[in-house]
């Protein structure tokens, strides 16, 4: 019973830390300076309001907050910290392989640092690192202590087994739909030998449907049948950007030369 318990703890909290996840990038990515046109960009590859990078954050802070006691230093106040830069090596980690899997096995960047100090592939960064670090010691000091007590209440009510069951179901609906995107999405970046920048493909296409005057969804940033319109629209906007891009160096060039 031990175990079966763990595991469905495990369960609940990857289901919160995706939603409470999900809705963290939302407002982030809405308000960030780079979003000029100021559109809500529904974030991951997900088509519903979760995001599971976070969900196994949130696993691995639960299980790794456990193994504090093993950890081989006296003073708690360092032993604590020493806990906290472990789970942002753990998140920044999790950040690191799913980032990677998606650019080499999709040519799909989630998410990207590139215009950050100290970023590799623009997948992590030591800014986010940090604030891994921040969440961690939030986590522990504010949420663990009370989420144990949740998770107790939880499995021992019918709500439980309700909630765990209809999260995974439409997580499995979900998943089906946003793979079958997603491989569109790959073969448009193999046929055209680029990266596709998952975020300004959504938000091109929502401010895309802002300009028509249609009805627009921000969960459903991308549609599979407005598809191929999204990924032409996306293109040749990546295209003006580096014909911009030239221009400005051949001018700097040329005011270095005249110099």
């Amino acid at each position: 019973m031990g175990v079966v318990y763990e595991f469905l703890t495990l369960e609940l909290l990857f289901a919160v830390g995706c939603v409470l996840g999900w809705g963290i990038e939302v407002f982030y990515r809405r308000f960030k300076k780079e979003n000029v046109e100021r559109v809500w960009v529904n974030p991951g590859f997900l088509v519903g309001p979760y995001l599971p990078l976070y969900g196994f954050g949130l696993v691995a802070l639960y299980l790794m907050a456990k193994l504090e006691q093993f950890i081989p230093v006296d003073d708690q106040t360092l032993r604590q910290t020493v806990l906290f830069v472990f789970m942002a090596l753990a998140m920044t980690l999790i950040e690191l392989i799913a980032g990677e899997i998606f650019i080499i096995r999709m040519h799909i960047k989630l998410w990207d640092y590139s215009n950050m100090r100290f970023n590799y592939k623009g997948v992590i960064c030591l800014r986010f690192s940090v604030f891994w670090w921040l969440l961690g010691a939030m986590y522990y000091f504010v949420i663990h202590p009370r989420i144990l007590a949740a998770l107790s209440w939880f499995s021992h009510n019918l709500l439980f087994s309700a909630v765990i069951g209809f999260f995974y179901g439409v997580f499995t609906i979900d998943l089906c739909y946003s793979f079958k995107l997603t491989a569109r999405i790959r073969r448009f970046a193999e046929e055209n030998q680029i990266v596709v920048r998952l975020e300004e493909l959504k938000r091109s296409a929502a401010v895309a449907a802002r300009e028509a005057r249609e009805k627009h969804r921000f969960i459903l940033n991308l549609r599979y049948e407005r598809l191929p319109e999204s990924l032409k629209d996306y293109l040749e906007k990546q295209m003006q950007q580096i014909e911009t891009y030239k221009k400005k160096a051949e001018e700097r060039i040329s005011s270095i030369k005249t110099k």
